[in-house]
Order: C-alpha cells, then sequence, then structure tokens
C-alpha cells in the first residue's frame, strides 16, 4: 500500500520517512541545498512487530526485537514524500493520487494551521482520501505546555474536515520517538485496500529515469525506467507495455509502445507485480525519453486496453468555499469562458483554456492531453497573482 506524506515545508516529512525507512528521500541537488522535498520521494518500509510485547510497542521497522528475536513481518509500505512548499503544489496533488492514506505532519513548534497545512488537508479531502493520522512532530524542541496547546488547536483546525476524529500521534522524527505508537496508529486507521489483480493492469507514472553513466557507448545503455503505483492488474518481465498520451510528434500526441525488461518492488527485482505500492519499470525506451521525469503523468498498461488520451474534455466543477492558501481572500467567482486553469489528473498536471462555462459544468482545451477514464477526479487550480491556487474538483463526464 502507499501512504502520503504531507504538511507545511520544513515540518519533518522527509525526517519522518528516514526515520521509518532508513532512506533519505531528497536526492535532487536543488533539494539538498534548499533542505525541502521538489519532487516526489519515494522509500518502502516494513512494518514488524514483537509478539511476546504488548501494543503499541510491539510495533517496529527493525529486525530484532529488544530480546534478540526475530521480529515477524505485517506488511510492507511504500511512502510518497510529497513537497509542502506552495509553489508544488501540483507536485504533491499528483502524490496525492497515488496514496490509499496519508500522514499529515504538523510541527508542535508552530502555530496551527500554517498556510500548506491547510492547503494539503484541503487536497487530501478533493482526492478522496479519508485514512489520515496526525503526526504531531517535533515536540522534543518544545515544552509540555506547548505541546498541549498545540494539540488542541490541531483539534480546532481538523473539526469538520476529512480529518476529524483521526489520531493526533506526539513524535520526534529526528530522534526517533514515539515511532512505535504512530504505527501503531496507522495500523488500526489506514487498512490495505482491496484491489482485483485480474483486472486490466493499470500503471500511473510520477517519475522517470536516464540511469545511464554520461560517456556510455550505445551497445551498453540501458533502456528508460519508469517509476510510480499499480493500481490494478499484473504486469510482469516480458510483458509488452504502452504509455499515454504518450509523446509529441508530427504536430500530435502518439502513443509509445515498448517492453518490460525488469521490475522492481520494495527494495528487490521480481518477475511480476500486483496491485499496491510503488515500482519502477526497466523498459526498452530510448532513454532520453526518460530523463528528467519527462514520463511523469504517463499511464501504462497493455497496448489497446488503457483507458482513452483526452485532448479536451467536459467536467462537472465543484468549487471551494474560499481560495486555498490565499490568507485573507473572499470567494471564488465562478470559472469563466477564456481562463485558463492548471489540472492535476492523477499523476498528470496540464494547463487548459475553458471554452465554455457553465455554471457548475465547464468545458476544457488542453495544453498536453491526459490518459484517464471518464469519473477521473481533477484538482483545479486557478493563476491567482503570481501563483497557481486551489480553488475546486471536477469530475471528467465527457469529451467536449
Amino acid at each position: 500500500m502507499n501512504i502520503g506524506l504531507v504538511g507545511h515545508v520544513d515540518h519533518g516529512k522527509t525526517t519522518l520517512v528516514q526515520a521509518f525507512s532508513g532512506e533519505w528521500t531528497d536526492q535532487h541537488s536543488e533539494e539538498m541545498k534548499r533542505g525541502i522535498s521538489i519532487r516526489l520521494g519515494y522509500a518502502d518500509a516494513t512494518f514488524r512487530q514483537c509478539s511476546d510485547l504488548e501494543p503499541p510497542e510491539r510495533y517496529t521497522v527493525d529486525e530484532e526485537c529488544p530480546d534478540g528475536s526475530e521480529s515477524e513481518p505485517l506488511r510492507t509500505v511504500s511512502f510518497v514524500d510529497a513537497p509542502g512548499h506552495e509553489t508544488l503544489m501540483a507536485t504533491m496533488l499528483s502524490g496525492a493520487s497515488l496514496m490509499d492514506g496519508a500522514i499529515l505532519v504538523i510541527s508542535a513548534s508552530e502555530p496551527v494551521p500554517q498556510p500548506q497545512t491547510e492547503e494539503h488537508l484541503m487536497a487530501l479531502d478533493i482526492i478522496g482520501i479519508e485514512n489520515i493520522v496526525i503526526a504531531q512532530n517535533k515536540v522534543d524542541l518544545v515544552d509540555r505546555e506547548t505541546v498541549l496547546e498545540n494539540h488542541e488547536q490541531i483539534q480546532t483546525f481538523i473539526e469538520g474536515t476529512v480529518a476529524e476524529g483521526a489520531p493526533i500521534v506526539p513524535i520526534s522524527a529526528q530522534q526517533e520517538v514515539n515511532i512505535d505508537l504512530l504505527i501503531a496508529a496507522i495500523e488500526d486507521e489506514i487498512p490495505t485496500p482491496d484491489r482485483d489483480p485480474d483486472d486490466d493492469p493499470v500503471m500511473h507514472v510520477a517519475r522517470s529515469f536516464d540511469i545511464n553513466k554520461p560517456g556510455t557507448t550505445w551497445e551498453n545503455l540501458t533502456g528508460g525506467v519508469i517509476g510510480g503505483s499499480l493500481v490494478s492488474g499484473r504486469l510482469s518481465v516480458g510483458q509488452d507495455l504502452e504509455l499515454r498520451p504518450g509523446v509529441e510528434r508530427d504536430g500530435g500526441w502518439q502513443p509509445v509502445q515498448t517492453e518490460i525488461r525488469s521490475l522492481q518492488a520494495g527494495g528487490d527485482f521480481v518477475d511480476e507485480v500486483e496491485p499496491g505500492g510503488l515500482l519502477g519499470a526497466g523498459t526498452g525506451l530510448d532513454p532520453s525519453l526518460a530523463k528528467g521525469d519527462a514520463l511523469a503523468g504517463q499511464v501504462a498498461g497493455p497496448p489497446g486496453r488503457l483507458p482513452p488520451t483526452w485532448e479536451s474534455f467536459t467536467m462537472d466543477v465543484e468549487l471551494l468555499d474560499r481560495v486555498v492558501g490565499d490568507v485573507g481572500s473572499g470567494g471564488i467567482d465562478e470559472i469563466s469562458t477564456g481562463e485558463p486553469l492548471m489540472m492535476t489528473i492523477g499523476t498528470a498536471t496540464t494547463v487548459g483554456a475553458v471554452t465554455s462555462a457553465r455554471g457548475d459544468e465547464c468545458e476544457v482545451q488542453l495544453k498536453r492531453p491526459i490518459c484517464a477514464r471518464p469519473g477521473a477526479k481533477i484538482a483545479i487550480n486557478r493563476r491567482v497573482g503570481t501563483r497557481w491556487r486551489l480553488i475546486g474538483v471536477g469530475t471528467l463526464i465527457d469529451e467536449s
């Protein structure tokens, strides 16, 4: 299963992923310099238990129990570390589409809510993620009175939201304090969803890479690698694969076909993957097509069995009460014909112009096509000043 780490910038999401998995997900050079997540980060961890202990002390990510015996594996979880910075909201929304549940990370050392805390919680609501656990992080940096006051602020903040009633677990990700309590809450609140492995395979691509080192000769080149989540069906090594909407050629977009040459899940190379968790697929694609996340937003699966590609569509629209992240904003004006919108559908983010707006429905012509099924949820952003702001959610209903 996939669990997202969401929340305000610098509240400790990446540090918490490291406490779970031992991996630091900020690998991009700019992320390292600036200390924030820019791209989606991924890491896997196996939740385990020591049966001789009582909950929550029995839960751990360590292979060895305190008495020296081997811990028992419960389930493997893929963590999606979403950027908290407001200008990276589209990246966060693409990560939300992969999440089966979420940990909302809130710092105990700052007032609640911070701007992106509110914005990310609204995004979880829009995408339809209801299984949420709240990690009250950095409790080691403040005194007990401040922690209790912060806890009350969190409870007030989540009233009336999708997170109302979610457990609030005080932790220190940096010092790895109360990680067992957090795992216990996740085990109680975020179940592994039921998926049918016999459905048509559909993989949402969130990252893509050229893994060849500079100077590699042509006979030693390795094909492009795509990473993301398999939401239905099975994929296996040697299987033919199609990516939609594909690449832009001769003035239009054409699907790309290749084959799966390797599969990696949970840090291991495997012959077959089933739905749930994050995976990497080595392909026969020209590596130049995959470099720098160029294939992020694609949908992959067996040729001829993928959802349709849309260059324009009609969507139902439900606007929020106010612009998220825009302090002091009033209500949201209706969408108007001719205005540009930024939309996130699955892992794809695209810009479109509204060709017809009529109340709670509008038609949009896309700058870059998307692959999606009718009924897909769409996060809608409007340009407010110099930034794109989340204003509502749409449902793809028909091609315009």
